[in-house]
Parts: structure tokens; C-alpha cells; sequence
């Protein structure tokens, strides 16, 4: 399925350069019109990341997601900054559906799959962004992608299997933002490595032509973000392509 995302600051729908809070695109202060509009065209899932509580999770941005989960009937997946069972919580009050936990995962992993057992696997998506060098090594990035974490999206994935995972949402970091198409091969590994993992495509989503280059790789959904901010193409537009070509 198509999920269109929306990252947050401060109220303002924004997106940073592969991560980098000193490139940042403004797109206005409405959020919650651009989520219904996204859900009137047939979203079936959204994304939000809070920017914000990513930088400082005591700067969550709380109030304002409950006003953006309460305004849409679809489900919500919300990450940034997810570092405690706390954050998962209050995410889950205000309405999420689904939490994204990224770094937390990699650096205290017994932490995360204590949040498995308690919240059940449908409630959190491991965000795992990687850099893939020439031997096809997919090494786990975190902290904004300022660290290498030691360990391959491989390796993360088998620590969680025996809890049940089963959303992962997957960014070749080099694609991001670039609005320069998928790594469609990356995605077709892993989901034919993983075929009881649902694989969420994230990154490099800059036309229709992108989406449809995704048809068929094994994914089960695909984020796009800019692509939509800026005109590129329609959500039902993207719905069409990814399900007809």
C-alpha cells in the first residue's frame, strides 16, 4: 500500500536532507489538512515523524499529534526519537496505531523486545535505515544517521524474529531525499529473505515511475513523502500505479 508521510517541527511540515536538520524544507503549517486530503484520496495508513521529540523527547510534540491522530480515521504509524517505554506509551494514548522505533532498537535491543512482549508486534515498526556498501553489506545507521551501529539490517532483524516481528520499515540512506527512485533490489532481497516480514520502502520516491519500479519486489508498502509535497504525483494517483502499474 501506498503511506504517505508527514515529518514534523514544531507544527511545521518540513523535511530534512538525508536527515540533516541544517537542510530543511518548509511546507506550510497545516498538517492536518494535508492528512485528511491524503486520507480522502484513499490513504489507507499514515506516517508522522515528530522531528521535534526526535531531537528532544522532552519536547515531544504530544498535543499536537493527538489533534492529527483524533483528525483521521485511518491507522497511524508515529516515530522520532522513540527511546523508553514511556515514549511508547504516550504515543499509543494519543492515538497511535503503530510506534517506530529506529536507534533504540539497535543500541538497547532487550529494552525493545521487552516492548514486544508487552504491546504485541502489530504495535511497533522497526525503522532500519542502512548504507550499503560494494560487497552489499547493509550496515544499520542511528542516532540521524550520524553512527554506524557495528551491526546489518540481517543481524537486527534476527534479534527481533523471536518476538514476532513483523513491520519493518527500511531506508537506503543514499536515496533519501533525493527524489531519485528505490533501491528496488534491496527491497526484493529482504522480502524474499523475510517473506513474514511486511518490508515498508522508504526513500528516493520521486514519480510514479518509482512506484511502479516497486511493483512486484515484495514490499508492503511504500512511504512517500516529498514526492506528494510537492506536487510530483497524487495519493490516488500512487494508489492506481501501485496497484495497476
Amino acid at each position: 500500500m501506498i503511506i504517505p508521510a508527514l515529518d514534523l517541527i514544531e507544527g511545521k511540515v518540513v523535511r530534512l536532507h538525508q536527515g540533516d536538520y541544517g537542510q530543511q524544507r518548509d511546507y506550510g503549517s497545516d498538517p492536518l489538512p494535508r492528512l485528511q486530503e491524503y486520507e480522502a484520496q484513499g490513504a489507507q495508513v499514515l506516517h508522522l515523524v515528530d522531528l521535534t521529540g526526535a531531537k528532544d523527547p522532552a519536547a515531544r510534540q504530544i498535543p499536537l499529534l493527538k489533534t492529527l491522530l483524533a483528525g483521521v480515521g485511518v491507522p497511524v504509524q508515529v516515530g522520532g526519537g522513540i527511546r523508553t517505554r514511556e515514549d511508547v506509551e504516550a504515543l499509543l494514548e494519543a492515538g497511535a496505531t503503530r510506534v517506530v522505533v529506529g536507534s533504540t532498537a539497535v543500541k538497547n535491543p532487550e529494552e525493545v523486545q521487552r516492548w514486544f512482549k508487552q504491546y504485541g508486534a502489530e504495535a511497533i515498526v522497526l525503522a532500519l535505515d542502512v548504507r550499503i556498501d560494494a560487497a552489499n553489506r547493509k550496515e544499520v545507521a542511528i542516532s540521524g544517521w550520524q553512527e554506524a551501529a557495528g551491526v546489518t539490517l540481517e543481524e537486527v532483524i534476527e534479534q527481533f524474529r523471536p518476538y514476532g516481528l513483523k513491520h519493518v520499515l527500511c531506508t537506503d540512506i543514499s536515496r533519501d531525499g533525493t527524489l531519485g527512485g528505490s533501491n528496488v533490489a534491496l527491497y526484493r532481497e529482504v522480502s524474499a529473505r523475510y517473506p513474514q516480514i511486511a518490508f515498508q520502502s522508504s526513500g528516493g520516491i520521486g514519480s510514479l515511475e518509482d512506484i511502479r519500479a516497486l511493483r512486484g519486489c515484495g514490499a508492503a508498502g511504500v512511504i512517500v513523502g516529498r514526492a506528494l509535497l510537492e506536487g510530483k504525483f497524487n495519493v490516488s494517483e500512487a494508489i492506481t500505479c501501485w496497484q495497476n502499474g
